[in-house]
């Protein structure tokens, strides 16, 4: 099949990846504009630009789409379906018209739920035990066009954003592959509007942790957050993030449940007083310092009476 490709990070690069091994003609990617590189040492590359360039895969990077140059060029390609994910940018009706069979959309949930731009760290943060990859017919809506396929997996329970990123992309290779072989006898299903969450961009701002908030959603926050934007507080005034915790269930700790944010010690662990318990601290950095275990950084670092910022 004749395919255009819409793409930018590296979400995309296994379904790219995916349909190039399944024989179908790549006849051009469109991904976003490069982006400089360091201090005076170039342009960086999309991932997706990349893949498409070790394929020899002409590559096509519009500023935008809403000009005729944009649309007689993505007309002259004559393509019978275009494969939409993560590419960043809102296509026009006229460019969505183009393709004979559509436009096709990989999403990262299952939708209705979390239509937006960070499904995957959002289902983990607000504690789902599901997600997974739903494929659509693109509209002129925010993630609002027909359902044709959902693929679904279990979230563990000590998945972080990037592990199941890692595992929504691969998945995401197999439905569209899946999805366009069944193109014939998929019956399109219009989507409801309950129980549909906008999942936001995510903010730097977001991880920093408020440790008046329920311990559970704490540790949800840390693991959704990892490993970019990261959770993150203060200590003594120096930036300081938590990389890995975990729920203590210690009964042999005397604390004041009301001390959020105060960190207390043994000799090998560190906790954090929470509402509604502590949190264990695992993995930690310090602005300036390398990654480190807790055990380690209590080599060298003895809280008596120190507190994390709240928020």
């Amino acid at each position: 099949m004749k395919i255009v490709f819409m793409g930018t990070p590296d979400f995309a690069v296994q379904p790219l990846k995916a349909l190039i091994e399944k024989g179908h003609e790549i006849a051009l990617v469109v991904t976003k504009e490069d982006k400089p590189k360091g201090r005076g040492y170039g342009m960086s590359f999309t991932p997706v630009k990349e893949e498409a360039l070790a394929n020899e895969i002409e590559v096509f990077q519009p500023t935008t789409l809403n000009t005729e140059e944009v649309y007689e060029k993505l007309k002259s390609i004559e393509a019978e379906l275009y494969v939409v994910v993560a590419y960043g940018k809102i296509l026009p009706q006229k460019i969505l018209d183009l393709p004979r069979l559509g436009c096709i959309n990989i999403h990262a949930s299952l939708l209705p739920s979390y239509r937006g731009a960070a499904p995957i760290q959002w289902a983990i943060i607000d504690g789902c035990k599901k997600t997974g990859i739903t494929t659509m017919l693109m509209d002129s809506g925010l993630d609002t066009g027909d359902i044709l396929k959902k693929y679904e997996i279990n979230i563990e329970d000590d998945e972080t954003g990037g592990s199941l990123f890692e595992k929504l992309a691969l998945l995401g290779a197999k439905a569209i592959v899946d999805t366009i072989e069944s193109l014939d006898t998929i019956v399109p299903v219009k989507q409801e509007d309950t129980d549909t969450k906008y999942a936001s961009v995510l903010q730097k701002s977001m991880g920093n942790i408020d440790f008046s908030k329920d311990r559970d959603y704490i540790e949800r926050l840390v693991r959704g957050l990892s490993p970019w934007p990261g959770a993150y507080s203060s200590l003594r005034g120096k930036n300081i993030k938590l990389l890995k915790v975990s729920k203590a269930d210690v009964t042999d700790i005397k604390y004041k449940k009301e001390d959020y944010g105060r960190l207390i010690s043994t000799k090998n662990n560190l906790y954090v007083v929470c509402k509604g318990g502590l949190l264990e601290i695992l993995n930690l950095q310090l602005a300036g310092k390398k990654a480190m275990q807790s055990s380690e950084f209590l080599r060298g670092f003895k809280p008596e009476e120190d507190w994390l910022k709240r928020g």
